[in-house]
């Protein structure tokens, strides 16, 4: 029998690399020709880091490729964040790539991305500070041997960067089970009489939707241990049409899936519709359109995107076209069967019907209309 992942598996068999593993070559090459001041434990200086998420050119002719296409003062406040006492909670709308930026945050300061608590509903404060090794603890009792610390916990003593994913979907008991650790810096092990101290280079960055407000609020002594940086959505079309035009081809090459004819056409298609229908307007601002209850995020742009690449590589005639996107988009758009029908079929008769060179993908869209 196997396991799904091993210490030994070859990196080429892994589905997802971790960031540091992926972009391993860049990130040496910044350290090699970094010789900014480094915070304590940070594998590169602070304008490092902004350079591997934003991209650039090293003076030996290295080309970084940016992770992150956005505002360069929102990286450089949040690297800064990392830098002070303060937490950082990375906050916007689904698809705004919180969680992709916080990974390649860890990455580029501690080298390791893994220290992640994802939050749910059912999160338990174990997650967050520590739990029990239960064989250990009947056998022997409360002991450092018996406790099973947190990746928190981990990062607190390793001096490395700890990541929380959706805290407000995390129980607010367990929340608050962080103000200690942000505020002192400790976190208590009352069973064994002892604490564990974060040394110098830990912090946390924790990443939360807007449209998750009122689920699990966090506390105002919570909230005011972190700096709280806002990631928007794309400011054009050119650039949302970039970020989804890098992500696919990452994408494309992990599942070996073949650069296609009609990918440059279908992609800026998919992110003028998810513009248009996020915005209630069209991009000319002519037309107002109804939006529907679906984010339309970057994320699923992508991912329409990508599934159609491997409908045409597989099942088309090689060539991306309309038919093969315009399946993923009903999908993204119909979150409510009823409601989003409406706003649908407005759309597609009041604004991709009289669309110049939109014909086909008018036809595509109307057979898939249910």
């Amino acid at each position: 029998m196997t396991t799904a992942t091993t210490a030994g598996t070859a990196t080429a068999e892994v589905l997802r690399e971790h960031a540091e593993d992926a972009f391993a070559a860049e990130l040496a090459a910044l350290a090699a020709q970094d010789d900014r001041p480094r915070p304590e434990r940070w594998r590169l200086s602070p304008w490092a880091v902004a350079t591997y998420l934003l991209g650039g050119a090293l003076p030996d002719g290295t080309v970084i490729t940016p992770k992150y296409i956005g505002p360069r003062r929102i990286v450089e406040v949040a690297v800064t964040t990392l830098a002070t006492d303060r937490a950082l909670l990375l906050l916007g709308v689904p698809g705004t790539a919180k969680t992709w930026v916080s990974e390649h945050l860890a990455a580029a300061i501690s080298g390791d991305s893994t220290l992640l608590v994802q939050g749910t509903a059912g999160t338990p404060e174990e997650a967050v500070r520590y739990g029990w090794n239960y064989a250990q603890l009947l056998a022997h009792g409360p002991s450092r041997d018996a406790l099973v610390p947190s990746p928190v916990m981990r990062a607190m003593a390793d001096g490395k960067i700890a990541r929380v994913e959706e805290l407000t979907r995390i129980p607010a008991d367990v929340q608050d089970s962080l103000i200690t650790i942000l505020s002192e810096k400790t976190l208590p092990v009352p069973e064994l009489g002892g604490e564990t101290q974060a040394v110098r280079g830990f912090n946390l960055i924790a990443t939360a939707n807007d449209r998750d407000r009122g689920v699990n609020e966090l506390s105002s002594a919570l909230r005011r241990r972190f700096n709280t940086v806002v990631l928007p959505l794309p400011a054009t079309l050119d650039e949302e049409v970039d970020i989804v035009t890098r992500r696919v081809g990452q994408l494309g090459r992990s599942l070996d899936l073949p650069e296609l004819p009609g990918g440059a056409e279908e992609i800026r298609r998919v992110v003028t519709v998810f513009r248009e229908l996020r915005d209630g307007v069209t991009a000319d601002g002519r037309t107002k359109v109804k939006t529907p209850s679906s984010t339309l995020s970057t994320a699923e742009a992508i991912s329409v995107v990508t599934n159609g690449l491997a409908l045409a590589a597989h099942f088309g005639d090689g060539v991306l076209r309309a038919g093969d996107v315009t399946t993923g988009i009903l999908g993204a758009v119909l979150r409510d069967p009823v409601a989003d029908q409406v706003v649908w079929r407005e759309y597609l008769e009041g604004v991709v019907r009289e669309r110049e060179g939109w014909k086909d993908f008018y036809r595509a869209a109307r057979e898939n209309v249910r």
